[in-house]
Order: C-alpha cells, then sequence, then structure tokens
C-alpha cells in the first residue's frame, strides 16, 4: 500500500478524535456549561468505575485465551519500557532546563506515561473500520484490536499508579519538606498541602507506649525513646516486619493500584482463560451471555465520553497559569520525537529475535505505545497532591493540541513499516 494511502487512513480516526474532543471543549464553555466542572467530574467518575472496567473486561473475556497470553507477553515489558525510557528522558530534560522542584514529578510523569488505554481504544477501531486498512477484515481487526487495547489499558493503569504515583508523590514531598524549612523531617496533614488520600499519620503504624513521646527520626529501628526508668521498648521482629508491609502499603496506595480498569482486566482474563466460566458467558449460545451483552454494551459508552471529558478538561489549559517554553517543548520533543524512535528500534530488534509474534496490528499497537500523548491521569494524581496542577492543564493543552498531527504521521509510518 502507497505511503498516501496509509497517511488518509490513518488521519480519519484522528480527525473523529478531534471533532469530538472540540465538541467537548464546545459544551465545556462557560456559556454553554452542559460539561462545567462539576459535570465533567460526575461523568469521569462514571466512566472510571462503570465504563473502563466494562470495556476492558468484556474485550478481554471474547479474545483472551491462556494460548494468546503466552503470544502477548511482550506487552507488558513493553509498557514497562515506555514508562523506563521515558522517565529518564524526563530525567534529563530537568537537568537541562532546571525546571523547579515542584514541576519535576510533573515532567517526569509527562514524559513517562502514555496515554495507553483511552487512544488506542479510539483510533484503533477507527482504522480498522477505514477502507484500505492494512490489518484484515474490520470484524477481525475490531475484536483482535479492542483486546490489545483493553490490555495495555489494563497493565498501564497498573504502571500509572504505582510508578508515576509515587514519582509525583516523592517530589511532593520534597517542596513540603523544603516549605517546612527547619530542617526536619514531619508528617504533614492535608492542611499542610497534602492531600486527604495521605492524611494518615504514621504514628498508627506503630505499637504504642503508655507515656511515651514518639521520635519519628527512630522509626527506621522501630525503636521509641521513653521516659520510663525501664528506656526503650523494643519491638518483636514480627510486629516490626507486620508495620513496615502496613508502611509500604499505604506509600504504595494499593487501593489506587487496583483500579476499576484493573480489576476488570482480571475478570476479563479470568472468564476467558477458565473453559467453563466462557462456555457460560461468551458466545450467542452461552446461558449467560446477556451478561457479555450488556457490559460490552457499557463498554461502547466509553470512548465518545471519554473523548468530551478530554475535550472539556483542555479548556483549564487556557486559563492556566504561564510555564516556561523550554519545559513545554521538552515534554513534546520526548513524547513524539525521542520515544516513537526508539520505539521503532525496539520493537524491530524484538520482532527479529522472535520475541514478538507476527501479528501485524498487534506490532502496530506496541508501536503506537511510544507516540501516544500523556496520560490524563495525571492531571489527577497532581490535584492529589497540589504539586504542578495548573501547569499540567498547560502541558495537556499543548501535547494534545499537536497530537492530531503527531499521531497520524506516526500512525502512518507504523502501519509502513508493519505492512
Amino acid at each position: 500500500m502507497r505511503f498516501l494511502d496509509l497517511f488518509v487512513v490513518a488521519s480519519m480516526p484522528v480527525l473523529k478524535v478531534l471533532l469530538l474532543t472540540a465538541l467537548g471543549s464546545f459544551l465545556a464553555l462557560d456559556r454553554i456549561d452542559v460539561m462545567g466542572e462539576d459535570a465533567r467530574k460526575q461523568l469521569n467518575n462514571v466512566v472510571f468505575y462503570v465504563f473502563n472496567p466494562a470495556v476492558v473486561s468484556s474485550n478481554l473475556a471474547k479474545t483472551i485465551t491462556f494460548e494468546s497470553i503466552v503470544l502477548l507477553w511482550f506487552m507488558p515489558f513493553n509498557i514497562l519500557n515506555t514508562f523506563i525510557i521515558g522517565s529518564a528522558m524526563g530525567w534529563v530534560l530537568v537537568k537541562i532546563t532546571k525546571a523547579p522542584q515542584h514541576l519535576r514529578g510533573l515532567i517526569l510523569s509527562c514524559c513517562a506515561a502514555g496515554n495507553m488505554g483511552h487512544l488506542p481504544l479510539i483510533v484503533v477501531p477507527a482504522i480498522c473500520t477505514e477502507k484500505g486498512s492494512p490489518f484484515g477484515t474490520p470484524d477481525i481487526c475490531h475484536k483482535y484490536g479492542m483486546a490489545y487495547a483493553s490490555l495495555s489499558m489494563a497493565i498501564g493503569a497498573i504502571y500509572l499508579w504505582s510508578y508515576v504515583y509515587n514519582i509525583v508523590r516523592v517530589s511532593s514531598s520534597k517542596v513540603n519538606k523544603d516549605v517546612n524549612g527547619d530542617g526536619s523531617t514531619r508528617i504533614l496533614k492535608s492542611t499542610e498541602g497534602m492531600p486527604a488520600l495521605l492524611e494518615e499519620d504514621y504514628s498508627e503504624f506503630l505499637l504504642p507506649s503508655n507515656d511515651c513521646s514518639i521520635s519519628l527520626k527512630y522509626t527506621h529501628e522501630l525503636t521509641f525513646p521513653c521516659t520510663k526508668p525501664n528506656g526503650t521498648v523494643k519491638v518483636s521482629d514480627f510486629d516490626k516486619t507486620w508495620q513496615y508491609l502496613r508502611m509500604i502499603s499505604q506509600k504504595l496506595n494499593l487501593k489506587a493500584l487496583f483500579a476499576p480498569s484493573t480489576t476488570g482486566a482480571f475478570i476479563g482474563f479470568t472468564i476467558g482463560v477458565v473453559p467453563q466460566i466462557r462456555n457460560l458467558i461468551i458466545g450467542g449460545n452461552a446461558p449467560l451471555h446477556v451478561v457479555q451483552d450488556s457490559a460490552s454494551l457499557l463498554g461502547d459508552a466509553a470512548i465518545p465520553i471519554i473523548t468530551l471529558i478530554v475535550g472539556g478538561n483542555l479548556l483549564r489549559g487556557l486559563k492556566g497559569p504561564g510555564i516556561c517554553l523550554s519545559l513545554v517543548v521538552g515534554v513534546i520533543a520526548v513524547r513524539y520525537v525521542f520515544l516513537p524512535l526508539l520505539g521503532i528500534v525496539i520493537i524491530k530488534t524484538a520482532v527479529r529475535f522472535g520475541l514478538v509474534h507476527s501479528d501485524p496490528l498487534y506490532q502496530f499497537i506496541l508501536l503506537l505505545q511510544y507516540a501516544l500523548p500523556p496520560a490524563m491521569n495525571i492531571g489527577t494524581i497532581t490535584q492529589l497532591f497540589k504539586a504542578g496542577e495548573s501547569e499540567c492543564s498547560v502541558i495537556m493543552l499543548w501535547t494534545y493540541g499537536l497530537a492530531s498531527i503527531s499521531l497520524t504521521l506516526w500512525s502512518t509510518v507504523f502501519m509502513w513499516l508493519v505492512g
């Protein structure tokens, strides 16, 4: 297929995304106020808790089997690659531009985490339905493309809420410590700049000691200074281990890690892999096929609503404060130039050594994961920690505004490479 024909195929889904995004921005205008800030928050909750897990579980259940899991093993490794390489480039960008401390976590996050779920769920089905698509018949392409995109969403959510979440958390904690100014280490309550999500005091993880004052400098030893004559109170090894595990679980925010889309992925994997459950739910003649049909119906609503929300959220970037131009240009260069080029080298090398199977649609998804704009949930994380949330809106505005050009060009190149 000629390169120009591939460009036309790649441009159609991006144009559809632009139209829906523009509609979302229009509906979010103050004088229209159909999708104001409160409405977007409510819709976002519905998408997060209902539509995302529905689309992930329904698509994985239909296509995932034990054999296909063996074939798809490279995708988690590939997504992890994008996070590690992106954050390394973000670190270089921070050093070159000398970004202020409160923006370093934001820059690292925007360079590391791409929109692994929503955009592939929009772009891939649209490419499948275009005349001249290099990925076979529309039905087969849509079936497997949605499964690959759903798996990408689930894995991306796990990395986002474990890797990126803690990058922003550590960066914001350094800012709050600097604000403290006295060099001492103390726990900040939510009223002092940290979110209520992290409001718990570390003292609840420590064994109480009557009439004893607890000093944080001794917590690594789990030994508590005490004014009693008997000196300090030692903690048993079992209690020490248990306390450390509880502290780690709070730091990693396991509740956020197991997001609804991740839970939906586990359900979809279980249905697809276990033949007895699969025969009950999947297929027109399955006794409980109405469950699958209902989940698919909910999942179909996810794509247009997500796109409208993205359009509404981008308006905040127009009202946001100024940000150093070099930071915005650097993030754009990392996400739209350096990462895709490295992605081509990595995927082509993996194909050459037989690490990735020959399905061109699967290879296209792997390549696309290197060329996506930053994940929208980064904005949510920065709001949790109050670290660069306004600047995040500006970065999202520019990166998603240029995504129409970047995604079209790179999708064309990727289809040409795999075809």
